[in-house]
């Protein structure tokens, strides 16, 4: 499952409602990217979402 390491963000679920109105489950996916982040003072490995991304690259 993704989960982004920083926020804990996770996939939602819902229904595709198609023109009958018929329900059937589906799920929206976080846009997780595996990036080299400096953490510490060491280069890090981590899947962050893309907001987590935005927020880091302005710090």
């Amino acid at each position: 499952m993704a989960k982004c390491q920083q926020c804990g963000k996770g996939p939602q679920f819902g229904n595709n409602r198609p023109w009958s109105k018929k329900a059937t489950r589906r799920r929206w996916d976080v846009n997780i990217q595996k990036v080299t982040i400096m953490e510490g003072g060491k280069s890090v490995s981590k899947r962050l979402c893309t907001t987590c991304l935005k927020t880091a690259t302005k710090a």
